[in-house]
């Protein structure tokens, strides 16, 4: 298509419809990050291809940021990265003005290498440390995806799995879909420990939010879940898909 023979494609495979039901809206940002007068696409740092990665993070003069938010870092992270631990990625700029101008001083570090999930938050977040005056400033093309989708398991320097917002929670290498699943309580990701407390129960609450919902909430997501529960049983594997029950009775519908 015209325009489009740049584009970065990314394929993914899955067994499972890994979105509930299809959005298109037009917005003016895929992710905001609150700063206006950026231009990733003519400010943004050094692209570094997922097999040079390595090299460049295990340089002991190379500062590694996650740009990510905090329940990412915490389902997994690059060894060595510095976690922001940010809600939104439009604290990202106040962290850097604040916290991370001081540690990228004090450590005394050459450059500054970033990551993300697909690629698209480190492209504005290079751009704005360039336009705060960090001159040699690199990110990983394609993000951890790319990475994990390249670099073999025994070479790798991840550690954990990559949180992605789809309905696989999370992947480890190869795009394998990892062991995290989502509370349905507060959207976050949780670990085989996080399931194993006594806070969490299924399609209700987790660690996170089990102290924040009330008994109404509560109720609320529990039949929420029995329902899923009711139409998984029926065979009904995507939300809006007609099951085996449906699609038979939409045959006889047609029968003369």
């Amino acid at each position: 298509m015209p325009g489009f023979a740049d584009l970065d494609v990314k394929f993914a495979s899955t067994d499972v419809a890994p979105f509930l039901r299809l959005k298109v809206r037009i917005k003016r940002e895929i992710v905001t990050m609150g700063q206006p007068d950026l231009d990733p696409a003519r400010q943004a740092g050094v692209y570094v291809a997922a097999q040079d990665w390595n090299a460049l993070i295990a340089d002991p003069t190379t500062l590694v940021i996650d740009t990510r938010n905090d329940y990412e870092g915490d389902v997994g992270a690059f060894e060595g990265a510095v976690q922001p631990n940010t809600r939104s990625f439009r604290d990202f700029p106040d962290w850097f003005r604040g916290e991370g101008r001081a540690l990228l001083q004090q450590s005394g570090a050459r450059r500054v290498a970033m990551y993300c999930t697909g690629g698209i938050r480190c492209e504005k977040a290079t751009a704005f440390l360039k336009a705060e005056g960090v001159d040699q400033v690199h990110h990983l093309e394609g993000g951890i995806l790319r990475y994990l989708e390249t670099v073999a398991k025994d070479d790798s320097l991840w550690r954990g799995e990559c949180f992605v917002f789809d309905e696989r929670v999370a992947v480890g290498h190869g795009l394998a879909q990892g062991r995290h699943t989502l509370c349905r309580g507060c959207r976050m990701p949780v670990s085989p420990a996080g399931r194993a407390s006594a806070n969490y129960v299924e399609g209700v609450c987790c660690d996170r939010c089990h102290d924040t919902r009330d008994q109404d909430q509560r109720q609320g997501y529990a039949e929420r879940q029995r329902q899923v529960e009711i139409a998984r049983s029926r065979g009904a594997t995507h939300l809006g898909a007609p099951g085996p029950q449906a699609d038979q009775a939409q045959a006889n519908s047609r029968r003369p």
